[in-house]
């Protein structure tokens, strides 16, 4: 009898999540299969050592979209620091991304607004070009 598929879902990384940064996506098990680069409406923002996004800001931020499994998914959670009741530093939402003319449901980790006092915003949307 076959293995049951595992259930997956999509991902828009904007940071060091993507690849070649220093959390690349690629190092987590199963392997994240790429899908396609995109951008969304948001606005980034540097927050030092990584960077933290606004969703519907009126900005293009760049990113990768992958498909994952729910193990990678609950791994991402404990790196954003995600909290059940929205106190952690990044929120979960599920946003559309047009993907190489498909639009896809994806996850996308939002900073906690209060993470983003003095913070400066990075022209261009693109955290590898920052």
């Amino acid at each position: 009898m076959p293995e049951p598929e595992e259930a997956t879902r999509h991902v828009f990384v904007y940071g060091t999540l993507r690849c070649g940064e220093r959390n690349d996506i690629a190092r987590y098990r199963p392997l994240p299969l790429f899908v396609g680069t995109a951008s969304i409406d948001a606005c980034l923002y540097d927050l030092g050592a990584y960077p933290g996004i606004v969703l519907g800001a009126g900005g293009r931020v760049v990113g990768e979209v992958y498909r994952i499994t729910a193990a990678v998914e609950a791994a991402l959670d404990i790196l954003e620091e995600v909290k059940a009741d929205g106190s952690g530093e990044y929120r979960r939402r599920e946003v559309p991304v047009v993907v190489a003319g498909q639009a896809l449901n994806c996850l996308v980790y939002e900073i906690h607004p209060e993470r983003l006092s003095g913070r400066p915003a990075i022209v261009g949307g693109d955290w590898c070009r920052r």
